[in-house]
């Protein structure tokens, strides 16, 4: 009498293998996902960038302006205009920086405007040695002053755990916190204008310091490189799975 005998399938091997398509499925959605976010990141800084070229190349708008496009919800950032105020040069607050290879700070100096109201205007960069006033006389300019610029806008928070807090005592701001910058200088926060503007480099100020246009237009755009990262590290994945399958094959 012939017995056949029914070949159980192997469940541990049929388990591994089971878990294996899971991780390998799940792996390929995840790097597909993060390729094609890169891309839609590629897109927006593409926009935002064409859109700061077209602000910077327009002409400066009046302060009443700006806080218009902001109370609509607007975006202000870095569009230009143009603010006329009397400086209250002592209480000046200092954002230590660097410029052209310099070492040194941006003076944010309030601004009181005609109706009261104060708006902290980034003056330019001082090397770092003419940090104190008594260094630069000359800048200290009285009496009325129109400053064309770029709207900025403010920081609701610390940006990065690594960035040092603010040395409030000896007014060295490592990250521009509007609302110290305020309190450290006894000006009413109700008076405050929610935004600083940074004067542009055709802001020549006597003795030359502070010196204007420093503000950054550079923004980092590598989205494209990591979306093809991400796309060539899925490609390799399925590569590999087809190769093994292949080989599987063969033995």
């Amino acid at each position: 009498m012939n017995i056949q005998t029914k070949t159980r399938p192997d469940t541990p091997a049929r388990g591994r293998m089971i878990a294996t398509v899971i991780a390998v499925l799940a792996a390929l959605v995840i790097l597909l996902s993060l390729g094609t976010w890169q891309v839609e990141r590629l897109h927006w800084k593409e926009g935002l960038l064409a859109d700061i070229a077209e602000r910077r190349a327009a002409a400066p708008v009046q302060l009443s302006d700006i806080e218009a496009i902001g109370k609509s919800g607007g975006d202000i950032e870095y569009r230009r205009v143009s603010v006329t105020g009397t400086f209250d040069h002592p209480k000046e607050r200092h954002f230590f920086a660097t410029f052209n290879g310099q070492t040194g700070f941006y003076v944010y100096t309030p601004m009181t405007l005609a109706d009261g109201r104060v708006l902290f205007a980034n003056r330019g960069f001082v090397p770092y040695e003419m940090k104190d006033q008594k260094t630069r006389p000359a800048g200290e300019v009285a009496g009325q002053q129109t400053v064309t610029g770029y709207a900025r806008v403010r920081l609701g928070e610390k940006p990065s755990s690594i960035v040092p807090d603010n040395d409030l005592a000896k007014n060295i701001f490592y990250w521009k916190d509007l609302d110290a910058m305020a309190s450290t200088t006894g000006i009413d926060a109700g008076k405050v204008l929610q935004f600083f503007v940074d004067a542009d480099a055709s802001v020549a100020n006597p003795g030359g310091w502070p010196k204007g246009g420093v503000t950054q237009f550079d923004l980092p755009n590598s989205h494209l490189q990591y979306a093809v990262t991400w796309y060539g590290l899925a490609a390799a994945l399925v590569a590999v799975v087809i190769g093994m399958v292949f080989r599987r094959k063969r033995v």
